[in-house]
């Protein structure tokens, strides 16, 4: 790609991802959330999770890399779309400990009608079975771990693994093997710095969502080539 369209995609992303970034921060600063909210309650001005701009900064980054990373692929609105509920799963989470049904449901349910697009554009089906298989693969591993230790993983973490095994899924084995081996890895490591500035004891709970997410994205990027290269 040439460096107009790379630059243009990177500047769209910084845009998309901004706006992205500050309606997630006025999201999960309203959590949690009425039984029927409108989504206008949800993003009017008004109360953040985060004070402006850490939040709007880190996801217009994000979603420049995206960007930079799939370009105008058909599985672009998949990706852009998992980016914004993972941006909100991630910071509901650390503030509250919890990755809601409320968020998690319609994210999955988004990113699977989004990769059957893409797969219907593409002719990927083939793609989109894998993803599905590493869907179901995953949430199975985190539902067995969940069930034998109970105090360092949840449901949430769970359903989320689903998602996460799809979106990994449809890029290949490999990123689904690096998407989690990072996610667990970060997770140690973050767990590690906090007991030694003795932030955190050893039976702390820490929420593990942040650190899948944060793993997958990376395995995203690291997966196959750049379309701006």
């Amino acid at each position: 790609m040439s460096v107009l369209p790379a630059v243009v995609l990177g500047v769209a992303g910084v845009l998309v991802g901004g706006v992205v970034g500050i309606l997630v921060n006025r999201a999960a600063g309203r959590f949690p959330w009425p039984p029927a909210p409108s989504i206008g309650l949800l993003v009017e001005r008004g109360a953040t999770a985060v004070r402006p701009p850490a939040v709007e900064l880190v996801s217009a980054g994000l979603f420049a890399l995206l960007g930079l990373r799939f370009g105008w692929s058909s599985d672009l609105a998949a990706w852009a779309w998992f980016l914004a509920v993972a941006l909100l799963l991630a910071v509901v989470d650390l503030r509250e400990q919890l990755l809601p049904n409320r968020i998690l449901l319609p994210g999955g349910i988004g990113s699977a009608v989004l990769l059957v697009l893409a797969a219907a554009l593409d002719d990927g089906w083939p793609d989109l079975l894998r993803a599905a298989v590493a869907a179901a693969i995953c949430f199975a591993v985190l539902l067995v771990m969940a069930l034998l230790a109970p105090a360092g993983l949840g449901m949430g973490d769970v359903k989320l693994a689903g998602l996460l095994g799809l979106m990994l899924g449809w890029l290949g084995w490999p990123a689904v093997l690096l998407g989690f081996f990072a996610g667990f890895l970060l997770q140690a490591l973050v767990g590690l710095v906090l007991l030694v500035l003795r932030r955190a004891g050893r039976r702390t709970e820490l929420p593990f969502g942040p650190a899948l997410l944060a793993g997958t994205f990376a395995a995203a990027l690291a997966s196959g080539g750049w379309a701006a290269l």
